[in-house]
């Protein structure tokens, strides 16, 4: 589907757990939506002789967030019933409920340095009412990454990854099996060459779920293929897979773990993969769900993050 050649190099989510993920020359287009591997600009070296230094300690992270969800998951004036029946709304990809997550990533151990890189992932989801058989519910993933140098000749870089939106047509009324398919694609929007993949790409997405009693699993899935965009950057061919499993008690709180794994194509034996293992707890109550995670990544390539932490505001608007 791409005509543009393998073998060019290219600059480059990000998406550190490998944002950009690949060879040492990978682009962000090699990306996920949760992790983010460095690419260096054209005439840096990546593995450049460094001195070891200690891992950035991720416990003030960890405080901030755990601060965040005790405040605003504290108080709702739902009923327990009501607020229940909202987590499970907020925990299904394509539910028929505006919301605004703000994701933030803290992606630990990236580079030679083993520096941490900080991902925002603003992404407004919004349905639309098609006929009474239908809803077109649209996603879309805004990356704002704050990149320090991985290494020695490596310039730090802050501002704008590429633009994701994607789109799924969905029933309105649907059976025990609830899903959704259509198109996605990545726009060449980032403001820096570290932070995108300098092309335009397409592919299929779709999200499948289902809701039994406190649980709410499923997947989202999607193939991009980039197929114009700078003929200097490498092409694009990424998988990304979210798994995602949810267990409801009372009062809003659950359990939770939405691994974002993803498949880089273009890149070398050996780095093609990211798989994060890990979950965590959340919140809801009106109008936020608050959200923890943690990750390891068991397979990763080479300069990725070792692992993750994840905390997540969903401003929730229902109907």
């Amino acid at each position: 589907m791409d005509p543009n050649r393998k073998g060019e190099s290219r600059t480059g989510q990000l998406r550190t757990e490998g944002w950009y993920r690949g060879s040492p020359r990978r682009s962000p287009a090699d990306r996920d939506l949760g992790n983010a591997v460095i690419t260096p600009r054209d005439g840096e070296d990546m593995h450049p002789k460094v001195e070891k230094r200690t891992p950035h300690r991720p416990a003030h992270a960890i405080g901030v967030a755990l601060t965040m969800l005790a405040l605003l998951g504290a108080a709702s004036g739902w009923t327990a019933e009501e607020t229940t029946e909202l987590a499970k709304k907020s925990q299904n990809p394509i539910a028929d409920l505006i919301s605004v997550p703000f994701q933030s990533n803290f992606n630990f151990g990236v580079g030679p340095k083993n520096v941490t890189q900080y991902l925002l992932n603003v992404q407004p989801v919004i349905p639309f009412k098609l006929t009474s058989e239908w809803n077109l519910i649209t996603r879309t993933v805004l990356p704002i990454i704050n990149q320090p140098s991985p290494a020695d000749g490596i310039q730090s870089a802050f501002g704008l990854g590429d633009l994701n939106p994607s789109f799924f047509l969905s029933p309105a009324k649907p059976d025990a099996l609830i899903w959704g398919v259509g198109p996605t694609f990545t726009l060449p929007t980032a403001t820096d060459t570290s932070l995108g993949s300098g092309k335009w790409s397409l592919g299929p997405t779709a999200v499948a779920l289902a809701i039994q009693g406190p649980w709410v699993f499923g997947a989202l899935a999607n193939q991009q293929w980039s197929f114009a965009g700078d003929s200097d950057r490498r092409s694009v061919s990424q998988l990304l897979v979210q798994p995602f499993l949810n267990y409801n008690f009372r009062d809003g709180w659950y359990l939770t773990s939405s691994p974002i794994i993803t498949a880089n194509w273009m890149a070398d034996s050996g780095n093609k993969w990211t798989v994060p293992l890990g979950g965590g707890f959340g919140k809801v109550g009106l109008p936020v769900n608050t959200q923890l995670q943690a990750f390891y990544n068991v397979e990763k390539p080479h300069d990725a993050a070792d692992w993750t932490l994840r905390f997540q505001l969903q401003f929730l608007l229902p109907k």
